[in-house]
């Protein structure tokens, strides 16, 4: 069974698989944070105070590892907990928990572009050391470290920086913004076709929800993307980004729910940022690992990876070139 994906639409799956999204969220808040220079250090301590930095290691041995970017792109893994406040500072507590949805961000080394793959939780990938299985097991077989390994396996390239984020942020920075308008592609439940401004309450039932909708987890995957676009574009106005209280509050509401590896620090994400200060939402571009459809392993169900055009796409991580990546739209079966 194969669903159509379009570029720029596609996100991941599964209900818990907003943490990711909030990941992502919070990374790329920072970076717009970053562009109002005035506010950033106050902010920082802000950042620097409430987040958790990992006390485990959370990188596979380095002989197993890609080389370092000649480019200077960078490669931001995002994952989601499902520990539901729980998740502390010790990355171990990872460890023997499923990660419904994880994100690559690649950031161009000429800082003009960042491209958003999401990896869906199901995909029946090679687990370095365990062989095939779902995506979501390498987080639950070997932690952190063996997630990275088996990510960096898929891009050939390396991971520089690694965010995960807790349950209990989603509502606070959706609240934070004063809500999120989202464009709704499919009348479901107490959402109307077209635009809607979600709170925090609303907005998590808007991305977690797939019984719905007849091809279930594409469905709600494609909410998701539209669910961060709206985020994004909030953070990203004048009116977000001229406004010290509304930035302080979303910095406040998303940094304590923030598990993150000893080099994310304000440091470094108001670098990033002050790179990234002329990004847009045109500038950014979402999409999900290419699949074939879900299909049987044994007793489970799986998405089958689109092998041929996951090379393809590890070439572009490669070489910086994913702005020239189109995903193919697949007709729905």
């Amino acid at each position: 069974m194969t669903f159509p994906f379009e570029f720029k639409e596609q996100p991941e799956r599964k209900s818990h698989g907003l943490r990711n999204f909030l990941t992502l969220i919070a990374a790329l808040l920072v970076i717009a944070v970053a562009v109002v220079g005035v506010y950033v250090v106050n902010l920082s301590s802000t950042f620097d105070s409430a987040k958790k930095i990992a006390v485990e290691e959370v990188f596979p041995e380095e002989t197993t590892r890609p080389a370092v970017a000649e480019n200077k792109s960078q490669n931001i893994l995002l994952m989601g907990s499902d520990k539901r406040g729980e998740l502390s500072g010790d990355i171990d507590d990872a460890k023997g928990s499923r990660s419904d949805t994880m994100m690559v961000v690649h950031i161009s080394s000429d800082r003009d572009s960042v491209h958003v793959m999401s990896i869906m939780r199901d995909s029946w990938v090679d687990i370095p050391g365990h062989g095939k299985a779902k995506m979501n097991a390498a987080l639950a077989y070997g932690g952190v470290p063996l997630a990275v390994q088996t990510i960096e396996g898929l891009i050939g390239s390396r991971i520089d920086r690694i965010a995960i984020v807790d349950f209990e942020g989603f509502k606070g920075i959706t609240n934070a913004l004063g809500g999120v308008e989202v464009d709704n592609p499919v009348a479901f439940k107490s959402f109307e076709q077209g635009l809607n401004t979600l709170n925090g309450d609303e907005a998590l039932q808007f991305v977690r929800e797939r019984k719905s909708f007849a091809d279930g987890d594409y469905q709600r995957v494609r909410n998701q993307q539209i669910y961060i676009k709206g985020v994004l574009r909030k953070i990203l106005s004048a009116e977000t980004l001229t406004n010290p209280v509304t930035i302080n509050n979303l910095v406040s509401s998303m940094a304590p729910f923030l598990t993150v590896d000893s080099g994310f620090s304000s440091t470094y994400a108001g670098s990033l940022g002050f790179e990234l200060r002329d990004i847009r939402m045109a500038d950014m571009a979402f999409f999900t690992m290419p699949t074939l459809g879900t299909g049987m392993q044994g007793d489970q169900s799986v998405v089958n990876v689109d092998w041929d055009q996951v090379a393809v796409i590890k070439e572009h991580f490669i070489d910086d070139t994913l702005s020239k990546y189109e995903v193919p739209v697949r007709p729905a079966a």
